[in-house]
């Protein structure tokens, strides 16, 4: 029979699990996800960085992980080369590894790469209790706890992460005419898969570089035409660094793209306000309607915070 684990929230509930990840006592802010398929593209995306992962679907694990890490940007799913979220917690774990692609099972991966998972929990009632409450801290522990009293509960968000996702130096992948400057913060691989498919070619760099610095740090080895701010976790405000770049590139007239995160330190650059939502939105099946043409779009969405419109 499995250890039990137990997923104790701020608010006092105490949900008791069996383990079927790595047994080791952690924080982080508890959080659900929607999306039915493509857990290993949630557990490897670097917007989960420090977050305990629910998801809502009620069968995870049925088809198995590939292999991993990737071994080269094209062929892979995977969303990044490490898994970013702090643990998992799921209602009923499927032990297979079925899919063609497959090489280890959800419970062999999540052993490998240190990160707990908890099964045999009502993700149902938990997500009510989230989206009643809203995001909440807690913590994954392997001694059974008597009350909630004594453990302490940290807050992700009061921090900037931003450098435990952020590549560390520049990198580039060469493909077209057209270059574009990637501030890394956390960037999904599938974007980089998706831009290389036209004409482009990709710089790279970390969340802090300023091209116009006067530093080392700052120097990038080929000009660029335009920016993209990446996706990535944590409180858009505590990107400092990669606000005052995206000002300067306001004031230098160069097209940026902001995704996500992105998104929320481009407005902040161009003077609006984000702010903190009560569940955010994560999951592959968001509907957005485009209210020009009346389309809709099915999205891939991962974010705790907007902008204030």
């Amino acid at each position: 029979m499995p250890n039990l684990g137990y997923l104790v929230l701020e608010n006092g509930q105490i949900l008791p699990g069996y383990s079927f990840g790595y047994e080791k006592d952690i924080y982080g802010e508890v959080v659900f996800n929607t999306g039915m398929v493509g857990y290993p593209e949630s557990l490897t995306d670097p917007s989960y960085y420090g977050q305990i992962l629910v998801a809502t679907y009620p069968t995870i694990g049925n088809y198995g992980v590939a292999d991993f890490p990737p071994q080269n940007l094209s062929d892979s799913t995977f969303e990044s080369d490490k898994i970013q979220i702090r643990a998992l917690i799921v209602s009923t774990y499927y032990e297979s590894k079925t899919h063609y692609n497959a090489r280890q099972t959800l419970s062999s991966w999540l052993k490998k790469e240190k990160i707990p998972a908890l099964y045999d929990i009502d993700t149902r009632s938990l997500t009510i209790t989230l989206r009643q409450k809203g995001v909440m801290k807690g913590i994954i522990t392997f001694k059974k706890p008597r009350k909630k009293a004594g453990f302490i509960f940290k807050d992700i968000n009061k921090t900037n992460i931003l450098p435990q996702v952020s590549i560390k130096s520049p990198k580039i992948y060469k493909k077209g005419n057209f270059k574009i400057l990637l501030i890394d913060c956390g960037v999904k691989l599938n974007q980089i898969r998706l831009l290389l498919k036209q004409d482009t070619t990709i710089i790279r760099v970390p969340w802090d570089l300023n091209p116009w610095g006067q530093t080392s740090k700052s120097l990038i080895p080929v000009d660029f035409h335009a920016i993209i701010i990446s996706n990535g976790p944590g409180d858009p405000k505590m990107a400092g660094e990669t606000i005052e770049t995206i000002k300067e590139a306001i004031k230098r007239h160069i097209p940026i793209l902001g995704i996500c995160l992105g998104n929320q330190i481009l407005s902040l650059s161009a003077g609006a306000d984000t702010y903190k939502l009560k569940y955010g939105h994560r999951s592959q099946n968001q509907p957005v309607i485009d209210h020009l043409t009346n389309r809709c779009y099915i999205t891939t969405q991962n974010h705790g915070f907007a902008v204030d419109s």
